[in-house]
C-alpha cells in the first residue's frame, strides 16, 4: 500500500515533466500498463522505451493531476495531458487506475475517450503518436 506522501511525490515528478524519472522511480521493472481496453507495454523498459517515443514526437508534454485517489494498494489519478508541436495540439483527459505493491506501480490502466486524440490541427502523426500511448 503506497502512502499519501509517495503518491503526491509521484505526481510531483509527472507534473514537473520528468514523466522518465517517474517511471524509473515508482513503476515496478515487470509493471504492466493498459491503454483502455488493450494491453499495450509490458516491463519497465518498454514504458521507458514508449515514453522517449512521445516526448521525442511532442515539443510540449505537459501533466496535471486533478484529482487523486488512494484506497489501499489502489490509486486513482485523473490527469489533464497537453500534447503540442509545430503541427497539432491533442488535450487528453484521462483517469489512471493503479495498482501499488512495495512502493512500485505493478499494473496501470488509463481510461479515456479515444476521440479527444483527434488533435487540434488535422495531421495523422500527431494522432499516431498520442495514440500510441500517453503515460507518465
Amino acid at each position: 500500500m503506497p502512502e499519501r506522501q509517495v503518491v503526491s511525490s509521484f505526481v510531483s515528478l509527472v507534473e514537473s515533466g520528468r514523466f522518465i524519472e517517474a517511471l524509473q522511480r515508482y513503476y515496478h521493472p515487470a509493471a504492466v500498463v493498459w491503454e483502455n481496453r488493450q494491453q499495450s507495454r509490458i516491463g519497465l523498459d518498454a514504458l521507458i522505451e514508449n515514453e522517449h517515443l512521445v516526448l521525442n514526437r511532442f515539443t510540449t508534454v505537459t501533466a496535471r493531476a486533478l484529482h487523486v485517489l488512494v484506497d489501499g494498494e489502489h490509486v486513482s489519478i485523473n490527469w489533464r495531458f497537453e500534447f503540442s508541436n509545430e503541427a497539432a495540439h491533442v488535450t487528453l483527459d484521462e483517469v489512471a487506475v493503479q495498482q501499488w505493491v512495495d512502493g512500485k506501480i505493478v499494473h496501470e490502466r488509463f481510461y479515456y475517450d479515444p476521440a479527444q486524440l483527434r488533435p487540434d490541427a488535422a495531421p495523422t502523426q500527431a494522432h499516431d503518436a498520442v495514440g500510441e500511448a500517453v503515460s507518465p
